[in-house]
């Protein structure tokens, strides 16, 4: 269904790949504003150019490289991301349309943000890390007309992504100072800082790219 309105939030097909609109300007020849939601690139159109999609159950897509699933049968989790499909705030929270929400505490069946919205399950879908077997990849409205070009792309976001996620500390994780032989675990990940065992508290990438801190033991999520 092509568009002859737009509202900010909307996922809309352009060019065959999934966008989602975050700005529309009505006086601006080109006046819709969107990012591609695999990799965030922004490009801007008009109406009659895009075509509307609704999130449905079910609907898997990549997001930065990861892939999520769209649940509305799966319960959110600390840490994990929902998509806010029938939004519905309170007056102290500030959130629209397909909003992209990490979870930071579940509270009396409520799903409280870290940009501290709160939200009611009858507002979001739980994205589910990976693809289910019965998902509908919704990256391209044609799979037909899908490029190399563009399968180049998703490969290289994904192993970005990988790469990102091995090199991430995470808590229980070793590092040794080579400097003075101090060892540390890292106690606390607290948005892009950890903090060690003996109280230093540095960023996270200067402690992976650090000469003198070495990695010398990763933890197994499944030991906590």
């Amino acid at each position: 269904m092509n568009l002859l309105q737009v509202r900010r939030g909307q996922f809309v097909y352009y060019k065959n790949e999934l966008h989602k609109v975050y700005s529309v300007r009505p006086l601006s020849r080109l006046p819709v504003l969107m990012y591609r939601i695999k990799d965030m690139e922004q490009v801007a159109s008009r109406a009659e150019n895009l075509t509307l999609h609704r999130p449905q159950h079910l609907d898997s897509f990549m997001l930065l490289g990861n892939r999520y699933t769209l649940r509305k049968d799966k319960q959110a989790e600390v840490d994990g991301y929902i998509l806010i499909t029938h939004p519905d705030p309170g007056h102290l929270d500030n959130y629209s349309l397909n909003e992209f929400e990490k979870v930071a505490e579940l509270i009396d069946n409520k799903v409280y943000t870290t940009l501290l919205n709160t939200v009611k399950p009858k507002e979001f879908m739980v994205m589910s890390p990976g693809v289910d077997p019965d998902s509908r990849n919704i990256d391209y409205k044609d799979h037909a007309q899908i490029t190399e070009e563009q399968r180049e792309e998703e490969r290289m976001l994904e192993k970005k992504a990988a790469e990102e996620a091995a090199v991430k500390p995470s808590v229980g994780d070793i590092y040794i100072n080579l400097d003075n032989g101090i060892k540390a675990m890292i106690v606390a990940v607290i948005d892009d800082e950890v903090v060690l065992g003996h109280g230093e508290r540095m960023k996270s990438a200067d402690l992976v790219e650090s000469d003198s801190w070495n990695l010398i033991y990763i933890t197994n999520e499944e030991d906590f």
